[in-house]
Order: structure tokens, then sequence, then C-alpha cells
């Protein structure tokens, strides 16, 4: 498991596993969620079995399933208020964390300057700096 800390109260990761769980609760992420869809992997580690070891650890668990394709406004709207409605860290993950990080960073295109939320990400080992254009229409709109 590689966490990634791209906020304050966000960080992101590659898959996790259930056998994850109590390192990622030790680590203080009250949230996990989970950007993968369950298409993308074998049901042991698929959206249900996860809700169920994140949940049984007394952690909250967000399913939010997104595609590179599929990535729309309503994806990240609940993206977004799962972090603002944490009552901790998030811990969002995916195949890699980017996914994850692209999410975080059309969410944050409102709230932060552009430089801050591609520097963000870079620092976490994101290269998000194709999606500057995209970030600043959103931040405009």
């Amino acid at each position: 498991m590689d966490i990634r800390k791209i906020a304050s109260n966000y960080s992101v990761s590659q898959q996790i596993l259930p056998t994850d769980v109590a390192a990622i609760k030790a680590a203080g992420f009250t949230t996990v969620l989970c950007n993968r869809p369950d298409e993308e992997v074998p049901s042991d580690i698929g959206s249900v079995a996860m809700r169920t070891a994140v949940e049984a650890a007394g952690l909250r668990f967000v399913f939010n399933p997104v595609t590179h394709q599929s990535l729309n406004a309503e994806m990240v709207k609940v993206q977004m208020s799962t972090i603002e409605q944490s009552s901790g860290p998030v811990l969002a993950y995916c195949a890699s964390g980017t996914r994850s990080s692209i999410v975080w960073s059309l969410g944050s295109a409102k709230s932060m300057p552009v430089d801050a939320i591609i520097e963000a990400a870079a620092r976490a080992g994101y290269d998000l700096e194709g999606l500057r254009q995209r970030i600043t229409d959103l931040a405009a709109s």
C-alpha cells in the first residue's frame, strides 16, 4: 500500500486490500473512498468486500466508481461532498491513485488556485499538467 497525501484531509492510493484496513485506520483515516469500478477487479477486492472490511473496522466507506471515459460532474460532486462530510481524513483509491487525484483536482477548481492543485498532485507523484486547461475552465465557470 502506497498512500500519497494530496491535501491535509485527502490522500490517494492504488488498490487496497481488506488486510490493509487496520493500517489505514491506524494512520488516522476515517473514510475510505473507492474510485475503482467493480468490473476492474475480482470480487474479493471489489466494493462489497472492501465495504465489509472497512465498515467492520468502524470506518466509513463510499463507492464512487470512475473511469476516464465516464468521469462527470456528479462523480466530482460525490467525491468532494464525501471529503467535506468526513469526520477526518479521507483515503481514496483506484488502480494507481491517478483517477482519485484527477477527481479531487476537478473538485478543487473553485476553491484553490490552479497552480496549487497541479503542484499538490505533483508532490504526490501525479502529473496533472494535461488537465490544467480543464481545471482553469472549471475555476472560471
